[in-house]
């Protein structure tokens, strides 16, 4: 254990080492991507500092952006400053791509820098960070699913069009991938719904599925309470079996070696859910919030066996 431990740490040494040989600007942004994926995005950022070192950078620079965008909400209790926040990321954007751009024209921020380099280099498709912006602005006046499939819609757009991009920088253009990153996508997206119903409830807002909570007479107000009960946890199985489903299905899928690494963050779900499902799916049990140590090393397990 020890040992898988010390594995993991070097990753990171050597990562930050191979940070500090570029440009002192280019690694002081590199690293602060790194470290906004970090604090916001920890299980992500344990997954991405173990895919191999040509992508693993510009990896950081994509989840760094998506965690830019999706804690907007958080960072912005009036509606209007999360609009325009969400516009800022919108405008720049629009300032990467156009014909001709240059980086001294893009924001003077270090992920907007970044991303620039990252998609000139990797020519990567402007409609996917485009969906990421757009599903996280709809999200600001959206305050409920109504059915379990616009929950995956929402799913697809922000958490799927990741690892569209992520395919991008290595290379794989293949159906069978993006089969895969669509049902990852929508199994993680489902997962962090449940993750979040929590941290939800104190914005007095409830994501989970009306249709789900109508089924099984589980009132809104009942979940912005946190009550556990049997028929909560009805709901709680239902959502989760789906998001279950999504896993299974994506590891079904063969798809090119090169792409594995990828969808590492599998691991992450599928270790949440089953830590729910020893709850007896209680969705506020305090223990579902504790990883440990079980999860680096599982991550790195899979990821020398080149699973997912």
């Amino acid at each position: 254990m020890m040992r898988y431990f010390s594995k993991l740490y070097k990753h990171n040494l050597l990562f930050k080492r191979s940070l500090s040989k570029d440009t002192s600007t280019n690694g002081d942004t590199l690293q602060y991507c790194a470290n906004i994926v970090r604090q916001y995005d920890y299980e992500n950022y344990l997954a991405t500092l173990l895919m191999t070192k040509p992508v693993r950078s510009p990896a950081f620079v994509i989840r760094a952006f998506n965690a830019e965008v999706s804690r907007i909400q958080d960072q912005a209790s009036d509606p209007q400053i999360a609009a325009m926040r969400h516009q800022f990321w919108q405008d720049t954007l629009s300032s990467m791509y156009k014909s001709e751009q240059h980086i001294s024209k893009i924001p003077a921020n270090p992920v907007a820098k970044e991303m620039f380099k990252v998609c000139v280099h990797y020519n990567l498709p402007k409609r996917y960070l485009e969906r990421l912006v757009v599903s996280r602005r709809h999200m600001l006046t959206k305050k409920y699913y109504n059915t379990l499939e616009e929950l995956e819609n929402y799913a697809e757009n922000s958490v799927s069009s990741i690892y569209y991009l992520l395919l991008c920088l290595v290379g794989v253009s293949d159906v069978h991938a993006d089969h895969t990153a669509s049902h990852l996508g929508k199994a993680q997206g489902i997962t962090n719904i449940l993750r979040s119903v929590q941290i939800a409830s104190h914005h007095k807002s409830v994501y989970l599925p009306l249709d789900i909570l109508m089924k099984h007479n589980v009132s809104q107000e009942s979940v912005l309470r946190c009550l556990d009960n049997a028929t909560m946890r009805d709901v709680v199985f239902e959502i989760a079996s789906r998001a279950n489903s999504h896993i299974e299905k994506a590891r079904s899928i063969e798809v090119p070696k090169t792409a594995k690494q990828i969808f590492l963050p599998a691991v992450t779900v599928s270790y949440y859910l089953k830590k729910l499902q020893k709850t007896n799916f209680n969705i506020f049990d305090k223990t579902l919030h504790n990883s440990g140590v079980i999860l680096p090393l599982t991550l790195y397990y899979n990821r020398v066996l080149n699973k997912f």
